[in-house]
């Protein structure tokens, strides 16, 4: 299977939510990106012999029946898939007494970090809603001389993925030559320490897809240290929109980082959006026969294969908007949508809130 776009993810999440348990029947399952589905099969068998002491008969069919389409789902995989996996069943009969049992089979647009197994009267779709406001990863750094945590920021959630300690003395001896020798050699451990942790840095980050910046907290001093020093390969030394000055260097520390980074990564997200759109009035304005912008135009384009970019605005009809967006995927279009947050956005929006840069001029 392959994951599922936040596109399609959108409306699965809404039909999910319109449905209501008359009872705690509806269950949900969530297997992480690195664990075995098999496992998860023999805890959902465990679950359905707990399943048979449930005193209403009707609940406890609806349970056993939704754990036995999940657990014959299971049975077919050969793996879990490389984002984990998300499955709900359950009755959902508008009428009582009637039967309308479902299943969902989800592979996340985003590798899914956690397990859980719940059955209740409503899907547990948190965990997805979450996903569906990442449409990047901004990596973290909170650091002074004593300590540091690496951390990523995915929508929301904070991930604390390295913490590390020094071990530079806090102290200063006293004394004369003694201690301008020991300053040196906490100036030099600091300096090892910085190296480590710009080796950690690269490790984690550098081959990530999705990483769109980095921002970087501590004392004045210190990070400034350690941004201007260049202990960063260049890549990633390019990949820093912003220092903050904070006292934290542990997770608290990232937290705080990250509310007071608000600005910076609300910013990050207009200006890619500019960017886009920049880039369609340009290519509408110099150069006409690589863009379209009226629907009927857009849709020939996707039937021909030549769209490269397909650009929808959120206020855009969401019917017509999904059946282009599934023609735009067929052919290998990119596809990006965007707010009216921007004036290009509400431009874009009241031009036709729909359009498309092209891969070769149509005839």
């Amino acid at each position: 299977m392959t994951a599922t776009s936040k596109e399609e993810l959108e409306e699965i999440l809404e039909e999910l939510q319109s449905h209501k348990g008359r009872h705690t029947e509806l269950i949900s399952v969530y297997i992480s990106a690195d664990y075995d589905a098999n496992s998860v099969q023999k805890q959902l068998e465990e679950e359905k012999s707990t399943a048979k002491n449930i005193k209403s008969t009707t609940t406890r069919n609806n349970v056993t029946d939704a754990l036995d389409k999940i657990i014959r789902y299971l049975k077919t995989l050969k793996r879990t898939p490389d984002n984990g996996l998300v499955l709900f069943a359950g009755n959902i009969a508008k009428v009582e007494g009637q039967m309308d049992m479902q299943l969902w089979v989800i592979e996340p647009p985003l590798p899914l970090k956690i397990r859980l197994y719940r059955c209740d009267k409503d899907f547990v779709l948190e965990p997805l809603q979450a996903m569906m406001e990442v449409s990047e990863v901004f990596g973290l750094l909170v650091m002074d001389r004593k300590e540091a945590a690496i951390g990523l920021l995915e929508g929301k959630r904070i991930e604390v993925l390295q913490k590390m300690t020094s071990g530079v003395p806090s102290k200063i001896r006293a004394g004369g030559q003694s201690s301008q020798r020991f300053h040196r050699i906490t100036e030099g451990l600091t300096k090892d320490f910085y190296k480590r942790i710009a080796e950690e840095m690269k490790k984690i980050f550098y081959d990530m897809p999705k990483l769109k910046g980095i921002i970087i907290g501590g004392p004045i001093p210190t990070k400034d240290e350690f941004i201007d020093g260049e202990f960063l390969p260049t890549q990633l030394q390019n990949k820093i929109i912003g220092r903050v000055d904070i006292g934290g260097s542990d997770e608290s520390g990232l937290k705080e980082l990250v509310e007071k980074s608000r600005d910076i990564l609300v910013g990050q997200e207009i200006v890619y959006e500019k960017k886009i759109l920049e880039k369609f009035f340009e290519t509408l304005g110099e150069r006409p026969d690589f863009a379209v912008y009226k629907e009927e135009d857009v849709r020939k384009a996707l039937e021909y294969g030549a769209v490269e970019l397909l650009i929808i605005s959120k206020e855009f009809n969401r019917t017509t908007a999904k059946e282009l967006i599934n023609l735009a995927r067929a052919i290998d279009s990119k596809v990006e949508i965007v707010s009216t947050e921007t004036t290009e956005g509400e431009q874009f929006n009241n031009l036709s809130g729909i359009g498309a840069t092209l891969r070769f001029k149509l005839q």
